[in-house]
């Protein structure tokens, strides 16, 4: 599609933005209207993905026929079937009479199953069935039935994540993949943020009979920033408390910051250093963690090497990184300093222990005489107790804010979430 069908689509459906992922979304979905597809749209809550499948519907060759929506988390699990596939008279206490489920009166038409994630497995096992035969048997009957549906499904979790945890099948969710759509959140399409507020705002105005509200440059900026959990629903709602309860008109980011939630303050952009900038990376998985860790150990360890060499070859030492207080320990002990072999980590081996007394911490001088031979005892460390015993300290530094600590570890809080559960540090 070109950029004016698009733009069409959107002003039919009331969809608001530029954004090159959001044109994509609605790209895929008007060119997979014209099959029989089934479509998984994904995305998290408040980005609109209920415009999606009115979207597949209309551009379809199913849009005369019959449209369903079904929100399936605010169906009961005991009543689902009934209400998805219909029932018999007398199948189940309260059942006096015959009723038709959403399968059967939207034949020839689409069904929308929303949060198809909340479905129950033995749900899933009938829908699996309607998906791969268009049949299916009303609770309480042994009569299989027909159906012509297209089945659209949207939902806000991670799907994989649930097939992991057995909440969710594999099978289905292939099926119910065939297509899928992403749908943005808004910190993925900051240009629509300032286009979207200036919407709602200019409703809320017409809605309660009184003068838009505007922003100023530094408020826009925060408002761009800013991580929006709740998505195009949650700065609805912030525009619509801000226009009913401001007198003042002109909207300064000292009265944005008190409408906005502390929880995701946080996440906006802080300023760092150069140097801090140069060293902000961004890992994929956590194998590149560890890696890094790894470097920076190997790092240290040369560093030591070229500290020990001097010291061996009766060469002042200049340390920059180290500020020792010896004089204030109430008695002297040995302190040693070991010279390490081997250049990668998992080979490296203790040759030698020197004792380091403060007398010598001006020159760093060492006689012959003073070194000991003491036998290679290594000390092997697993990935995985290194990467437990890293969340562990990170988490202690900031508290236990799985947030604050997701972001210095470079990783998304999904993940952290499932490393904790993991390790059992919860």
């Amino acid at each position: 599609m070109n950029r004016s069908e698009i733009q069409a689509v959107k002003q039919r459906y009331g969809i608001i933005g530029n954004s090159e992922l959001l044109n994509r979304a609605i790209d895929i979905a008007v060119q997979v209207a014209a099959t029989d597809l089934s479509v998984l749209i994904t995305g998290e809550s408040g980005v609109g993905k209920e415009n999606f499948p009115q979207i597949i519907h209309q551009y379809s060759h199913r849009k005369h026929g019959p449209y369903i929506p079904v929100n399936c988390g605010a169906i009961p699990e005991g009543t689902i079937d009934s209400e998805l596939f219909g029932h018999e008279k007398g199948s189940f206490t309260g059942a006096t009479s015959d009723r038709k489920g959403y399968f059967e009166v939207a034949d020839g038409g689409t069904i929308f199953l929303d949060e198809v994630g909340d479905l129950p497995l033995s749900t899933q096992v009938r829908l699996l069935r309607v998906l791969e035969a268009g049949e299916f048997i009303k609770v309480g009957s042994s009569k299989i039935l027909k159906t012509d549906v297209r089945v659209v499904a949207a939902t806000n979790q991670d799907m994989k994540q649930a097939i992991r945890e057995g909440r969710f099948r594999e099978d289905l969710y292939y099926r119910l993949n065939t297509v899928p759509v992403y749908v943005p959140p808004l910190r993925e399409r900051k240009e629509d943020i300032t286009l979207l507020f200036r919407k709602f705002a200019s409703d809320f105005a017409d809605k309660y009979r009184m003068p838009p509200i505007r922003l100023t440059d530094e408020a826009k900026t925060m408002l761009t920033n800013y991580y929006w959990k709740g998505n195009v629903r949650q700065l609805k709602n912030i525009a619509e408390q801000i226009s009913v309860i401001e007198q003042h008109r002109e909207i300064s980011a000292d009265i944005l910051r008190t409408y906005l939630p502390d929880e995701n303050i946080e996440r906006l952009p802080a300023l760092f250093s150069d140097r801090r900038s140069v060293d902000q990376r961004t890992f994929n998985s956590e194998r590149e963690i560890l890696y890094q860790v790894l470097f920076d150990m190997k790092k240290d360890m040369n560093d030591l090497k070229r500290l020990v060499h001097g010291i061996m070859e009766n060469q002042p030492v200049t340390t920059q990184s180290y500020d020792l207080d010896l004089t204030s320990q109430p008695e002297q002990k040995d302190v040693f300093v070991t010279q390490v072999e081997g250049e990668s980590l998992p080979d490296a081996k203790i040759v030698r222990s020197v004792p380091f007394r403060p007398e010598h911490a001006d020159t760093h001088y060492m006689d012959e005489g003073d070194f000991q031979e003491i036998e290679s005892v290594p000390e092997p460390v697993s990935l995985a107790e290194m990467e437990k015993q890293m969340i562990q300290k990170t988490l202690a530094k900031h508290r236990g804010r799985r947030r604050s600590a997701a972001e210095e570890l470079k990783i998304s809080e999904r993940t952290l979430y499932r490393k904790i559960k993991e390790y059992g540090l919860d």
